[in-house]
């Protein structure tokens, strides 16, 4: 079971200084937020603090300026407009640490990028003793972070009066566990991406506890492959073969009865079913095809608990992505506990239109994987020290 950790809602935050670690790094383009889904996740905790009246400073990092270094283009400018515009309300833009002595009680501000300050990305105790020093409470809200040990994700938690876990935060642990500690059988997993390698602590991990584990993408042309299949010119990982087949004799890993086939990976290409025993020397497997979909989509009525890391297959591009949409509105339509993570993933649920239908959207990439393949994530940790003390 997982250790406790402090909420929000636990806590009095009125008449207190309140520094919210979010995560605002968002896209921007000619100075302009082009997608605010992460700011919106972070309203509610921010919301929050303001109805108690606390202090508010938000702080959170954008981009990979060079540490240490005021970068115009990596400016929380554009956010600090965004977010005043979703709260209708002004949101300054703090340039110094110390600045944040200057924000009222019921008033908001932005901290400038993290980043921007020395120590940051290497966890310095004096940085994270200045950022400390600006609050009575500490909150961490931001999950995509909380695989890293920053200053201002790790460090200030360790010197904060009082430290806990925002509304996002908490809701991410919540599911997470949910999905990966008790989870409702049958446990479906889905997980695709380019190479068995970068995903074989998460397959292994979902061994132990899923019934089943559909793959997709180059992942599924190694385990194609491994069952003794020619896949042609397709993406695949030969020294893992041997790998993918102790993980399939862990496992049901389902493969595909049909598949979608092209010469290239190109937009102009045509997609053609091919029969899994019938890909051709010349061709690369790019999608699942429409029988597997639809027996996979079936097979999914059934379950109790998905977890859903990746697409099937190259989604971006029409004739290569069926199988992701058909999948992705079995998920839709299932009465499953399901729970999706990873930047494409939520780009084909942002596609096909199923978001509320998906019980929990998970805003973490890298700490969502690292969750999964039951690693302590640093921020949360810290937290939990804290909450024992």
């Amino acid at each position: 079971m997982a250790k406790p950790i402090l909420q929000i809602g636990a806590i009095d935050l009125a008449g207190k200084r309140v520094i919210i670690r979010a995560d605002l790094n968002v896209p921007v383009t000619d100075s302009e937020v082009t997608s605010d889904a992460r700011i919106r996740a972070s309203l509610p905790t921010i919301e929050l603090a303001l109805a108690a009246n606390a202090s508010v400073v938000v702080m959170s990092h954008l981009g990979r300026p060079t540490e240490g270094v005021y970068n115009a283009e990596s400016s929380l400018a554009p956010v600090a407009r965004r977010l005043g515009q979703l709260l209708n309300r002004e949101v300054r833009l703090l340039a110094q640490i110390e600045d944040c002595a200057s924000v009222a009680l019921g008033e908001i501000a932005l901290l400038e990028n993290v980043r921007f300050f020395a120590g940051e990305k290497g966890n310095e105790d004096a940085l994270a003793k200045r950022y400390a020093e600006q609050c009575e409470v500490f909150v961490h809200d931001a999950f995509g972070t909380a695989h890293r040990a920053q200053a201002s994700t790790y460090g200030i938690a360790k010197f904060a009066p009082t430290v806990c876990a925002g509304l996002l935060l908490g809701g991410e642990l919540e599911a997470l566990n949910r999905a990966l500690a008790a989870p409702k059988q049958p446990m479906f997993a889905i997980v695709g991406g380019s190479k068995v390698s970068t995903k074989l602590e998460v397959l292994n991990t979902l061994a132990a506890i899923a019934d089943n584990i559909i793959v997709g993408g180059g992942i599924a042309n190694t385990f194609i492959a491994a069952a003794g299949y020619n896949i042609g010119t397709s993406l695949y990982e030969p020294d893992l073969l041997n790998t993918a087949r102790e993980i399939a004799a862990q496992v049901t890993i389902p493969i595909p009865v049909d598949v979608v086939v092209a010469k290239a990976l190109d937009e102009a290409e045509n997609g053609i079913v091919r029969l899994i025993d019938e890909v051709g020397a010349d061709e690369m497997i790019l999608d699942i095809g429409p029988q597997t979909a639809r027996d996979w989509a079936t097979m999914l009525e059934t379950a109790g608990t998905v977890l859903w890391n990746g697409p099937l297959g190259v989604f971006e591009f029409e004739q290569f992505g069926e199988g992701t949409r058909i999948l992705a509105e079995a998920i839709a339509a299932s009465e499953a506990f399901s729970i999706a993570g990873g930047g494409d993933t939520l780009a084909a649920i942002d596609k096909y239109e199923v978001s509320e239908k998906i019980s929990y959207t998970s805003t973490g990439g890298g700490a969502f994987l690292e969750f999964v393949e039951g690693k302590t994530l640093p921020a949360v940790e810290i937290l939990q020290l804290r909450n024992e003390r």
